[in-house]
């Protein structure tokens, strides 16, 4: 009988700036496999779940073992299990795959090593095994999890500017939105509420600070920005 592993693989998003430029970008650490099979290319963190661990102590651990991450926001994205995914003569591999959120402050724990780097997602290397399917779907997921759910919040603080929640549309979305217009829409939904007081350290006028609106169910309200139809 064939046997069949059950491994967690884990999708990590973070706002980086890119290069020599005042702009946010997706990114996620991918790591290089030091062995076969696709030994130098870039996967993502994970590995086989360890007997005396949970499916997400088993994630966690695995993250601060390749990566040295440990996200406060933690979700359990999907199963991959194709009958031809894992290049292993010996049996199937099935992953749990669970994705995380990172704040700027999380992002500096990472290991700095040769065979960890960050890439944008919309211009990632050569993957091993399936992990473009699972990033591309990560992506699509997160993207629209943007349009009704707080899941914005995974890269904020608790409190923010409306500028700040406005640039972390903007990177996972991929593109440019009117400013105006998503103050009005973001104030419009109820989702947010303000604090009361205002971002310090500043030049110019500080700007209001903003937290999630525990009372409100975002989704009754719809989209908080167009959605692809809609654009």
């Amino acid at each position: 009988m064939e046997r069949i592993d059950l491994a967690v693989s884990t999708v990590i998003f973070a706002l980086r700036p890119e290069p020599h430029r005042d702009l946010m970008t997706l990114r996620l650490p991918l790591v290089r496999r030091i062995r076969e099979p696709y030994e130098g290319r870039w996967a993502l963190p994970g590995g086989l779940l360890s007997p005396d661990r949970d499916l997400e102590s088993s994630a966690r651990a695995t993250l601060v073992r390749t990566t040295g991450l440990t996200p406060r926001y933690l979700e359990q994205l999907y199963a991959f299990g194709g009958l031809d995914r894992s290049a292993v003569e010996t049996g199937r591999v099935v992953s749990i795959v669970y994705w995380a959120l990172v704040h700027a402050d999380e992002v500096a724990q990472a290991i700095d090593s040769d065979n960890v780097e960050w890439f944008a997602v919309d211009d990632l290397p050569e993957l091993a095994f399936d992990h473009r399917t699972i990033v591309d779907y990560a992506v699509w997921r997160l993207r629209n999890k943007m349009e009704y759910s707080r899941i914005a919040h995974g890269f904020l603080g608790e409190t923010f500017t409306l500028a700040q929640l406005r640039q972390v549309h903007e990177a996972v979305r991929g593109s440019a939105l009117d400013p105006a217009n998503f103050r009005r829409q973001i104030l419009a939904s109820d989702a947010i509420e303000d604090t009361g007081r205002r971002l310090t350290g500043t030049s110019h006028r500080p700007p209001r600070l903003y937290r999630y609106n525990t009372a409100v169910q975002l989704a009754d309200h719809g989209p908080l920005t167009p959605s692809k139809e809609q654009a």
